[in-house]
């Protein structure tokens, strides 16, 4: 089914990130992702995205993993693609593949410089911005093309207007569906739905929710995507950090209230960044008012 179509449902919307795992025993480790997956399943997902990791160094784990989520799941995957080291013959070939196996949509990003470099490169007779990737896609597939959004500003960008004006390039080349990266204050998402309306932005902004687990985590998202965490949140976080069980309550308690806030201001679906766990994604669904 297209993301599209997926976004006229009068309900809100749920949908998954996975990544591909790394390391030893991959094997082992995808068998345990789709026990995961299959304890995530009864929550009815629309779709499960994902990811390419940074330099395309899991691009055929991906695509591997699309196969079996379809296959096994019954669930429409949606494959993640970025910029980053892929001439256009090269990307071109690879959207083949992803057409050859009979999927609708692509989650197109830029992407990340890859491991030990600091700024991103745009390949020799490839692509340096979303955009561009959008609108390749758009011009030489049938896929339903969903892209990213940062409600606290994109890390590389000078201003959120700027950064606006960067994702209304990627709605007018072709994107039906914005996906947006974390954030724990609900602020930050209304604020930006106001200038995405100023901006004639008028397709689905789907918020992108990540549970907290562990105290560590929230220094790493902190740290890596910049986005920032209410006051009040991470003084109980500091408090409690040395203990597992109630960093994890507390971080179920949040995503509800702050999914519940969401639902309640008509957001179309939520998008929930899994990490590859079922426990805590789990725990948030069944205390929603859904």
């Amino acid at each position: 089914m297209r993301l599209e179509d997926i976004y006229q449902n009068q309900k809100p919307v749920i949908s998954f990130e996975i990544f591909p795992p790394k390391g030893e025993k991959i094997e082992e480790k995808i068998d345990v992702l789709f026990q995961e997956l299959k304890t995530l399943s009864k929550f009815n997902p629309s779709y499960i995205s994902v990811t390419y990791g940074a330099g395309g160094s899991t691009r055929e784990k991906t695509l591997d993993l699309v196969k079996r989520i379809k296959a096994e799941l019954n669930i429409c995957p949606t494959p993640h693609f970025t910029c980053v080291g892929l001439s256009r013959p090269e990307i071109l070939s690879y959207l083949e593949n992803i057409q050859k196996l009979d999927l609708n949509n692509i989650l197109a990003l830029r992407g990340d410089p890859p491991k030990g470099e600091e700024k991103f490169v745009k390949p020799k007779d490839g692509f340096g911005y979303a955009n561009e990737l959008v609108e390749y896609i758009k011009s030489n597939t049938d896929l339903n093309i969903a892209v990213a959004g940062y409600p606290e500003c994109h890390q590389e960008c000078g201003c959120l207007d700027e950064d606006i004006l960067n994702l209304k390039r990627k709605v007018n080349a072709g994107a039906s569906v914005i996906i947006t990266q974390l954030f724990y204050d609900n602020k930050f998402f209304f604020e930006y739905l106001d200038k995405t309306k100023q901006a004639d932005i008028d397709i689905p902004i789907i918020p992108g929710i990540l549970p907290i687990s562990s105290y560590t985590q929230v220094e790493r998202i902190i740290s890596l995507s910049g986005c920032k965490v209410p006051e009040s949140l991470m003084k109980k976080l500091e408090k409690y950090k040395d203990n597992k069980d109630d960093i994890k309550k507390i971080g179920v308690d949040y995503a509800v209230e702050q999914c519940n806030e969401l639902i309640d201001n008509g957001v179309p679906g939520l998008h929930i960044y899994t990490l590859n766990k079922s426990e805590a994604t789990s725990s948030v669904l069944e205390a929603l008012n859904l």
